[in-house]
């Protein structure tokens, strides 16, 4: 990602791909100039660690952050879960090092606010350092719309939305048709037998 100046990212995002946001975070960080992160509405789960590579995150009084464990859905024997367990671990070492880049607490410390699935407004996200300041009216241009994702966030639309991906990548190709059987039909073969036993 080239620039050749300062740059201003709005977020509102309930979440989702933790690689993909990973692969933002990453763009951002490497960004040559400064980058500021204004919070609109909400900035949770993988929206969240997007935010972090901000130079500097301002938050809308009004707006939220969350941040929690990473989840996903497996299927297979003991050894496929104990594989998928592991996955999580070294994804929520990954997002930690985001947080603990930006807000300088302790590994320990953010282990237990993800753990806890931790709400933030903008005053405890400046607290914990998640964000530098809370946005003032200057900051938010007159002409924008207001935010248009919902603010609720749902365990359940994620597992949803795992579970549609899963079941695309699983979808099996339909057979083709099996062509109608040409020569003597059965109903034939019957008359055929009968007429026989006359």
């Amino acid at each position: 990602m080239s620039g050749s100046g300062p740059i201003t990212i709005w977020i509102n995002s309930p979440g989702g791909d933790c690689v993909a946001a990973a692969q933002i975070y990453n763009m951002l960080m490497d960004y040559p100039h400064d980058v500021t992160v204004k919070i609109d509405g909400i900035a949770a789960s993988a929206a969240s660690v997007v935010a972090m590579a901000g130079t500097k995150v301002l938050v809308s009084p009004v707006s939220m952050m969350m941040i929690h464990n990473p989840m996903t859905i497996a299927m297979g024997d003991s050894g496929e879960m104990q594989k998928a367990i592991e996955m999580l671990g070294s994804v929520k070492d990954s997002i930690i090092n985001a947080y603990e880049i930006k807000t300088g607490l302790s590994r320990a410390k953010l282990s237990h606010l993800m753990d806890a699935e931790t709400w933030m407004d903008a005053n405890k996200a400046v607290e914990l350092g998640f964000a530098d300041g809370v946005l003032r009216r200057e900051d938010v241009p007159a002409d924008m719309e207001p935010p248009t994702v919902s603010m609720l966030y749902s365990k359940a639309t994620v597992v949803n939305s795992l579970m549609d991906k899963i079941a695309a990548k699983c979808k099996t190709r339909t057979p083709p048709a099996v062509p109608e059987q040409t020569g003597r039909k059965v109903d034939d073969l019957y008359e055929r037998l009968n007429l026989m036993k006359h």
